[in-house]
Formats: C-alpha cells, structure tokens, sequence
C-alpha cells in the first residue's frame, strides 16, 4: 500500500503565474522578504530560456473549511517551497516590484540582447545600449506584439537580421509555457506534518520553523485581515532595531499608514532601548500564549486554518475568531503602556542593558506573564515582583533552554487551572529551595562562560543591591554596566598561564569581577599576593595604585560586594582551587540576597 501523501503535476508557467495573480496560489506578500541578489533572477530566466529544469514548487491546500451557512469551502493553495522562484518570475517576467530584505520595494530589470542571446541584470550602459532589450517584462505585457518588438529593435540596429531578431523574440515568449512540477500535498495532511515538511524543504536554503509556518499563514490571508497583520508583525520587529524605519513604512506602504496598527507602534521612533528587541518568533510566541493559553505554534497555525479540536473539522467561524484573538494579542504585545512596563521591570531587577539578557524565551515567557496578569488585573506592585521573579527563576534553572515550546505549553496550562499567583509561588517555592542556594548554585557556577545565566544574575544582582565596581570609590556596577567596564581576572589571567592552567580554568566566572578598565590594567598580570598587599599599604597612608579607596574599612567593604574574602587583604592568599570554591560559595550567597528583594 502507497504511503504517499501528495501529487506531482507538471504546469506551464503561465498558468502558475495566472494563479498567482488570481490568489488561487497564496504567497505571502511579505512571507519572507526578497531575498535573491538580481543576478539569480537573471540566471533563473536564463535557465528556462534554454530548458533547463528549475526545481519542483510544493504548495498545500488549505484544509476545507465550513462556511457559516455550512457549505464547504476549498482553501487556497499556499506555497511552502519556491517563493523565491515564483517571486523571481513575478519580478523578472511581469514587472512586479518586490521587497528586498530592508524592506525597500524595488523594480529588478532584467535585460535581454536578441542578438547574443544573453541575460544581464539591467544597468545604466544597458540602457544606452540600443543593442539590449532592457527590461525583458515589455516582452510579457497583456498588450505586447512581437511584430512591433522586432521593428523597434531593428531600427535602433540596423546591422540586425530582421528575421533572426523575430524568431529570438518569439523564442524568449514561449518560455511561460515551460512546464514546472507542482507538488501538491494532501489536504488532509495534519498541521504537524505539513509543518515538518514545511522546515525539512526549505532547511536547505534558509533555516525555517514553525514560526516561519505560521507566519505563511498568517501572510496568506487577506479575508480576516493576516496580510495586514503581517506586516504589523514584521514593521515592528525592524522599528525595534531601527526606528528610523518609520519613514519610510509611511512614504512607502500607505495602505498599513492607514491603518490602526501604525498609530500603535509609532512610540518606537523615539526609542533606542534594545533591551529587548523581538524577532518575530518572539511576538508570535508571546501574543498567542498570553492570548489563547496554549504553546505550541502549530496549534496557532491548526487555528487559524479553522481547526475545531473537539470534532477535528475545519470551520470558518474558527478560523475568524482565531485571526481576531491573534490580532488582539498583538495589539496588546505592541502597546507602548504593556512593553515599556515591562521592559522597565527587567531593569528595576538589575538587567539594565542587553548585554545581561542571555536567552529570549526566558524574557518571552516573563512578557506572557506580565500581559495575563494585566489582563486578570493583578495588583501592579504584586504583577512586578512575580515577573522579576519568574524571569529570574527561569534564567537560573534553564526553564525555557532544552524545549521551549513544551514548557511553555506546560506552564500556561497550568497558569490557567490553578491560577497565576498559586502556580508561580508554588513553583518559585519548589525549585529554588534553600539547598539551591548553598548546594546546588555553586556548583553550577564551576563554569567559564561569561554568558553563563549564574554569571548574568550575579551582575544584575550588584546593579540591583547598587555595589561598587571593584576597587572603585564612587563609580558604581551600574555606571559600568551602563558605560564601559572590563571583566579583571582576580587571579590575573597572564598569572595562571604562566602556571600552565588553560583557558577553561583561568576563565571561571568565579575569578571575574566587574572593573574599570583602568584599574584593570594597572593591576596587569601582578599576581594577587603582589597587588593586594599594595592595597593594603593603599590603605596605610600608601601610594595610591589602584582606585582611590585609602581606608581599610571602606576597602573591605568594596571586596564584601564582589564577594572576595577580607582575609586577601592580610595575606591570607588561598591557593587558586580553594578560592574558587570560597568565591562561588559568597556569589551564590549574593543572588540568593537579590532574589529575596525582587
């Protein structure tokens, strides 16, 4: 018995590209943007003009939907492999602008030259150039005659055999009758697998996922909406990272000026945080957990197909309540009021800048947490302690690293059965217990990435509980976080290299402590025994070498707040092991400290 799920049908391009121009195929008019460098559209028609095969496209049809009155409706077909390809022939044979990777809508000319018979991407020489056709579309126009063509180019070269130049032109025409192989998928295919089809064809080229799924979906639809809001999606992922984008969304795509999404999103002009910056996975993540209380992305795509998981039929009611939820989950993920909150909380914890945030889902989840308790109305001063909280719990346990989306799935069910406020107290109690602090913790902390999630904690716990960088008499972790600072080796690196210790050992974070650069490099390569006790003469009316602490309480302070025994300052140098396993022991003790206060 055939387990094959799907048909192959060769079309001639012209009927594709009707297709497309009619919408029975759906791409996504920003699925994903242009990415093709001209000389690949130039090549692509090149390759049909002389019969070569250009690859298989892959569409699906949408499942079958009941409309309202209950009859049924056929989907359209939604291309998951060859956008690029079928785009390129849009550009290339119709004229159809398109939009590059930085969201610029541009014509690609590709020129032709009847008399050698070679493509060329169009160029200002080409266009003086009476020898090139310039742009090859005049060729494709409803209203073109070959007759006319061929008279046009003769005049402007006499040279040219008239009847040569007439069959060359008649040639380049007929390659919209070249066939191309349609894969079609079965419409009864579930989400799940159209969904792993979807990322194992296009991992070749681009790194794809369900989001990517999604947003195709999203993208395909203009019944309910998804195209606009499309774009709302994508236009404020590149506002985030470039708010002078804005001009050009309003020059350049009116119809979204127009509508009630840009007005919502205008704020980020002014704004040149990036502490956190979405991606487009990120608010789709967010916005459909916070909104429907499910995590998985390929039950927002079974949704917005219309799937009702009760009966497994496909309704259209189901399909226009899920676009309008999603819809309103975006709107509250873009609101100024909701991200500039929360932003705010990440920094109230001590996360000040984008250096300190380490993994996104942590924050995704901390943002779906903070957009439900808004929405149940969780008392303000209660809602910031529990997102502080969670994000740092979340961060500290690696909660969202191995499968996110299971978490999340995981954590939002249970969030909806037992209740914001419960779940979480009951989960903060559970996984970081007392013997986390004093066991555990330091334990993990035997790590020498500066990214480690302990290493950014410990950090933002210092801005937090406003500690002094090391040495420092007045300039604060903050001011270094917020400027420049250097990480100094305790044990200074040049030190232990010469001790033969490689890098994983002289790079431990427990040797680390937030520094100004130049008292980082005054201290240099002098081994601990050496410099500490010129602090301590530092402190006994000696010369002032490294910061401008002079007083020997003071001076023990500032090594309580990067969590260095006191003892260094009487001689008492432990050997380098031991002062590792000391120091994680009063690290750990100090997120401990800034986690109560949160």
């Amino acid at each position: 018995m055939s387990t094959q799920r799907y048909s192959v049908t060769p079309h001639p391009i012209e009927t594709l590209l009707t297709w497309v121009k009619s919408g029975e195929i759906a791409i996504p008019e920003i699925q994903r943007p242009f990415v093709w460098e001209s000389t690949k559209v130039r090549n692509l028609l090149d390759s049909l003009y002389h019969g070569y095969p250009v690859g298989y496209l892959i569409a699906w049809r949408n499942p079958t939907v009941k409309l309202k009155d209950g009859t049924p409706s056929a989907g359209k077909r939604i291309l998951i492999d060859g956008q690029q390809r079928v785009t390129a022939l849009m550009a290339g044979l119709l004229g159809r602008e398109v939009l590059t990777k930085n969201y610029e809508t541009i014509r690609i000319r590709i020129a032709f030259h009847p008399q050698t018979e070679k493509f060329e991407v169009a160029n200002p020489a080409i266009r003086k150039d009476g020898a090139w056709i310039e742009d090859v579309a005049a060729v494709f126009a409803p209203d073109a005659d070959l007759i006319d063509l061929t008279e046009e180019y003769v005049a402007k070269n006499p040279a040219a055999d008239r009847k040569k130049v007439g069959k060359i032109l008649q040639k380049l025409g007929k390659i919209v009758n070249n066939h191309v192989g349609l894969i079609e998928l079965a419409e009864d295919l579930d989400i799940e697998t159209v969904t792993e089809i979807f990322i194992r064809v296009n991992s070749a080229g681009a790194e794809l996922s369900q989001a990517d799924f999604a947003m195709s979906k999203i993208a395909a639809n203009e019944t309910y909406g998804g195209n606009m809001l499309r774009k709302a999606i994508d236009y404020f992922c590149h506002l985030a990272v470039a708010p002078e984008f804005l001009g050009r969304i309003e020059k350049g795509d009116k119809a979204f000026a127009a509508s009630e999404f840009l007005p919502q999103m205008r704020w980020l002009k002014d704004v040149n945080d990036d502490i956190y910056d979405p991606t487009y996975t990120d608010m789709l993540r967010v916005a459909f957990t916070a909104e429907f209380g499910r995590g998985k992305l390929a039950d927002l795509v079974a949704l917005l197909s219309g799937r009702n998981f009760e009966t497994r039929q496909y309704e259209d009611v189901i399909a226009e309540a899920s676009f309008a939820r999603l819809k309103q989950g975006i709107l509250r993920f873009i609101s100024k009021t909701h991200f500039d909150r929360f932003t705010m909380i990440l920094r109230s914890a001590g996360f000040v800048t984008s250096d300190l945030i380490g993994g996104k889902n942590a924050v995704n989840f901390a943002y779906i947490l903070y957009l439900r308790g808004r929405a149940e109305n969780v008392p303000a001063a209660e809602l910031e302690q529990l997102v502080r909280r969670w994000y740092a719990l979340s961060i500290l346990r690696g909660r969202y690293t191995a499968s996110p989306e299971t978490a999340f799935d995981f954590d939002i069910r249970q969030i909806a059965d037992r209740g914001l406020l419960p779940y979480a107290t009951s989960v903060i109690e559970t996984e970081l217990p007392e013997s986390y602090w004093t066991g555990m913790l330091p334990q993990l902390m035997d790590t020498s990435s500066g990214q480690s999630p302990y290493f950014l904690a410990y950090k933002a716990a210092q801005v937090k509980l406003g500690d002094k960088g090391f040495l420092s008499r007045d300039i604060t972790v903050l001011d270094l976080m917020m400027n420049r600072n250097d990480v100094h080796h305790v044990f200074p690196r040049k030190h232990l290299k010469t001790q033969g210790l490689t890098r994983g050992r002289y790079n431990q974070i427990a040797n680390f402590v937030v520094a100004q650069s130049e008292i980082n490099i005054a201290i240099g390569a002098k081994a601990p025994e050496v410099y500490f006790e010129e602090l301590a003469e530092q402190c006994s009316g000696g010369a002032k070498q490294y910061g401008g602490i002079t007083e020997r309480e003071e001076m023990s302070a500032n090594l309580r707040m990067s969590c260095l025994p006191e003892s260094l300052l009487d001689g008492g140098i432990p050997a380098y092991d031991d002062f590792l396993q000391q120091r994680r022991k009063l690290m750990a003790l100090k997120i401990k400290t800034w986690f109560e206060i949160l």
